[in-house]
This record gives C-alpha cells, structure tokens and sequence, in this order.
C-alpha cells in the first residue's frame, strides 16, 4: 500500500518535471530553437492548432528559425499567429517558407527572463510539494483505517520525503541550467 502511494506520488512528481522542462524549452534564449514556436497556436480553418502540426520547423543556423507549412494556404495564418504572441519576432514570408530571425537579447531582457524561469522554477516545486503532500495524506489515511502501523507510517513518509527531496534538487539543477543559458551572450 505504502510502496503503491509512494510510486503514485513519483510518477506525479516525474510529471512536473517534464513539464517544467517543456516550459523552460519554450523560454528563449540568445539560440534559435524550434521549441520557440512549436506549440504555438494557428487558427487553422477555426480550429486551433499548434504549428509543429501544420508545419516543419527547422534551425538552420543560430539566429535563425524557418517554418515550412505543409499546406502553402495556411502561411497567413502561421504569420498571424507568430505576429500576435509575445514572442516579439517579426516573420519574413517568402510565399513558401517563413523565415524568423532571432534578435540578440538585451541585459535587460536577459534578466527577465531569468525572473520567468525562476517564477516557472517555483511553480514546479510548489506543484511537487501538492504530490507530496497528497501522498502523504494517504499513507496517513492507512494507517487510520489500521491498515499499517505507526512504524510502516514513519518509514514511509521518510521515503516520501527522500523522494521529494531529490526532485527538488533535480528542479533547482534545470533552472540554474536555463538560468545560465539566458544569461549566456
């Protein structure tokens, strides 16, 4: 029972780490990186549709991004959409293909966006501490029904807190990572 809410609690905990990751992919730097745009949302004949499904997206060289759609009719579209997210990239349209170029960040900007990596960096510990806490809330639960004792109790919620602590740790390690990645000229 105790190894079930703890490996529960685990998979949980892997969960905000992916997604912490997936977020701080999205987040830029001074590199072109297709994470950038990928999940960007297209109006595409009214449905939304994120642009890694409507289109190739390459790197081909650092300060560089082109997308390709894979139906030249939804090109309006794609520049649309990059033109109003908060991305502040202005594409170029060649009929076929969408060139975006990747300005250089300024220190200021750098500097802020460090501030959204350590804000997304929070979240992800918060959200690991809600597993946690969850977790412990049923292994507890168990051993009000007399389904354990107060011993397996006590071993489990130090495995609990073994576990959460290592993930903390692997949170803090991904954004110092990305922190130095901004940062990086």
């Amino acid at each position: 029972m105790i190894s079930e809410a703890l490996s529960e609690g685990e998979s949980r905990m892997k969960g905000a780490i992916r997604a912490l990751e997936e977020e701080l992919a999205a987040i830029r730097t001074g590199r072109a990186s297709p994470a950038l745009i990928e999940k960007l949302n297209v109006d595409y004949y009214g449905t939304q549709t994120a642009l890694i499904q409507l289109a190739t997206i390459s790197a081909p060289e650092p300060r560089l991004l082109s997308v390709r759609p894979f139906d030249p009719a939804s090109i309006k579209e794609i520049e649309r959409a990059i033109l109003a997210s908060d991305l502040g990239l202005t594409p170029n349209n060649d009929g076929k293909m969408i060139r975006l170029n990747i300005p250089a960040l300024t220190e200021e900007r750098r500097h802020e966006l460090v501030r959204v990596v350590k804000k997304r960096v929070e979240e992800a510990r918060i959200s690991v501490r809600n597993v946690r806490r969850d977790a412990q809330n049923n292994i507890r639960e168990f051993e009000r029904e007399k389904l354990i004792s107060e011993d397996e109790l006590e071993r489990g919620e130090n495995e609990l807190q073994k576990i959460t602590d290592h993930y903390i740790d692997l949170i803090q390690v991904t954004g110092e990572r990305k922190e130095v990645e901004v940062l990086e000229v």
